[in-house]
């Protein structure tokens, strides 16, 4: 495998967590979190592609299997679902 591609993976899927991690911790709101879930996903499968074809790394690529499903449904919860709307609590 091209070492320059493994190098690409590696470190794009570290800097897009980072950024995802940062855009989180921020809290700007419900799409901003889901568009960071989003940079998660792609972190994800970039690490799952590094870690299966980089020699000795497959600890790394399943770990980014399971966080790649932990970050699909972060997608899901804050860009797709439709969220049930408040209920008015009529107070004075």
């Amino acid at each position: 495998m091209n070492q320059t591609l493994l190098d690409a993976l590696q470190y794009y899927g570290a800097a897009a967590a980072t950024l995802a991690a940062l855009l989180v911790s921020l809290n700007l709101g419900e799409r901003w979190n889901g568009w960071a879930f989003v940079i998660f996903v792609t972190s994800s499968l970039a690490l799952i592609a590094w870690g299966f074809l980089q020699p000795d790394s497959e600890g790394i690529g399943w770990q980014n299997v399971a966080l790649l499903c932990i970050n699909l449904v972060g997608v899901y919860s804050h860009l797709i679902r439709k969220k049930p709307a408040a209920k008015d609590e009529g107070g004075a």
